[in-house]
This record gives structure tokens, sequence and C-alpha cells, in this order.
């Protein structure tokens, strides 16, 4: 039996316990509802905002006409380990180069991805992966090395990377590389080792001069960022702006994709990868949105 003298204690504690539930209830509705107005916010100014913004003085990376003869006659070659990385992490930068500046833009995929015995058909769905991302067929490269072999355990040589890297460069007149940082954006030993194949050909420049002691090749990274920013999606153009504008120091370039759902199709065809947890990653991967490029430094 409830005492007369600890009736009213109990009452009150109720109505602060109810009215405090509710109150978190209001708050956790207003941070979701601001989390949704911000991040459609944000969408909002990639398509509706410049393609770039920079503080590189590199040529092919300044905004102009498309039919401009000096930029048509540039070349970019992306360096990727797998199939898929072009899908996962390089969209806005692809579709930039090709639709935007009408590029000569290549693809060198170092291996397969026949980890799980699947390399054939994953050869065939980076194809059609291109193929959404204006890249051609015949401007994408996908190794079957017996020692560059997909999987966590493989450790990939920095200088046979270097020697085949340079020959891409060779074939196809290269200007511009551009391929992971050191990180590798998600840690993967074989992305960090494409990094330091890269940096082993720039060290030697006799590998990629081809006997024209003119030949320069500038290497571009795409930044690793945190967890927290690797998922915030579009949000993540407003840190990207203030890094790439203020405070950064390298130079640096950030290309912002007007057509997100082009990373969701490229990466559809990739059938055999495409389960729920990669198709959750693309909607949310800020990679899907924003590239931020730094110029590699030795």
């Amino acid at each position: 039996m409830i005492s007369p003298f600890t009736e009213p204690f109990i009452h009150n504690r109720f109505i602060l316990t109810h009215e405090t539930k509710t109150m978190t209830a209001m708050v956790v509705i207003f941070v979701m509802a601001s989390l949704v107005m911000l991040w459609m916010a944000s969408l909002f100014k990639l398509i509706v905002g410049p393609y770039t913004v920079s503080k590189s003085k590199t040529p092919f990376l300044l905004e102009g006409d498309g039919n401009d003869e000096k930029r048509r006659k540039k070349s970019v070659l992306f360096v990727t380990a797998h199939p898929d990385d072009e899908s996962m992490f390089f969209v806005p930068t692809i579709l930039y180069l090709t639709s935007v500046c009408q590029l000569d833009v290549h693809i060198l995929c170092i291996s397969t991805g026949n980890v799980e015995g699947k390399g054939y058909v994953r050869k065939e769905e980076m194809f059609r992966a291109c193929l959404v991302l204006k890249v051609p067929i015949g401007n994408v490269t996908i190794l079957d090395h017996l020692e560059l072999q997909d999987g966590f355990d493989k450790r990939w040589s920095h200088s046979l990377l270097a020697d085949i890297i340079a020959q891409e460069i060779g074939t196809h007149d290269v200007d511009i590389i551009i391929t992971f940082d050191d990180y590798g954006i998600s840690g993967h030993p074989q992305h960090r080792a494409v990094h330091y194949g890269v940096r082993t050909l720039l060290m030697e420049k006799a590998m990629y001069s081809q006997g024209q002691p003119d030949k320069t090749v500038d290497a571009w990274e795409l930044i690793s960022t945190s967890i927290i920013r690797k998922y915030s999606g579009p949000l993540d153009i407003l840190y990207s702006i203030l890094y790439s504008l203020w405070l950064g120091k390298e130079e640096t370039h950030c290309f912002f994709s007007k057509y997100p759902h082009m990373c969701f199709l490229a990466m559809g065809q990739h059938c055999s990868q495409w389960l729920w947890y990669r198709k959750l990653f693309v909607i949310l991967s800020s990679y899907a949105y924003i590239n931020t490029l730094r110029k590699i430094r030795l």
C-alpha cells in the first residue's frame, strides 16, 4: 500500500520521466530532420554548383572549353587494384574527365579480382561499368599476372608495378596518373601497393621518359578520409571545399559529381559484387559524390 506521504513524489517522478522521454524523442526527431535537410541541401549544392574546386595550377584541371586543342591531347591513366575500384571510388573524377574535359582516359586494373575464382566474370563486369562511365573498352587494361593476384595475403612488388605502369605510359603517351593514396581508402594492402608502385615509378624518370628527356608525368592520389567523412555521403562537400581551398597545404583538386546515380549504375554492372552492403556503401559513401585529389610529391 502506497503511503499518502510518498504518493505525490511518485506522481511527480512519473511526470518528469514522461516529460524527459518526450523531450528526448523531440531532440532525436529534430536531429534526424536536420541531417536529412542538410543531406538534401548538400546534394542540391552538388547538382547545381560547379564541377570542381581547386588550388591546382595543372592545366588539365582548369575549367574551359572541352574542345581546346591542348586539352584534347592530354592522356590520363587511372591505376587501380581490382575490378570495381573504378566504380566504388573514382566515379566523380572519371565522369568529369570523360564528359566535361573530354580527355583521353585509360584505366589500368592490376588484377582480375580472382580471389573467389570469378576473375573472368569480373573482367566482363568491369568492361560494362567502364562503358557506363564513358571509357571505351579499348582504353581498359585488366592484368592477370601470376605475381599480381588478388588477395589480402598476396604481396605485390612495387618495382614490378612500376615497370608495368611505365609500359602503359609509353603505349598511351600518358601525361597524368591518378591512383590511391598510401592508405588506399579502405586500407587494402593491394590498394596501397598500387600507390607505392606509382611512387617508385616517379622516382625513376628513365622508366617512363622513353628516351624523351622533356617527358613529364604528373601523379595524383585520391585522399583517404576518416570513417565519419567516408560514410557521410554528400555532406562531406563542406569539409572537402574547406580542405581544398584553405585547410590543405598540398596542391589539391576536388571533383563533384552532378550525377551521383552514375556511381550506382556503374557499380550495378559488377553483378557478382553487387551485394546489399555494397549497395549501402554506394549510397552512403562520400566517394560516390566527391573526390579530392592531392598531387603526389616525392
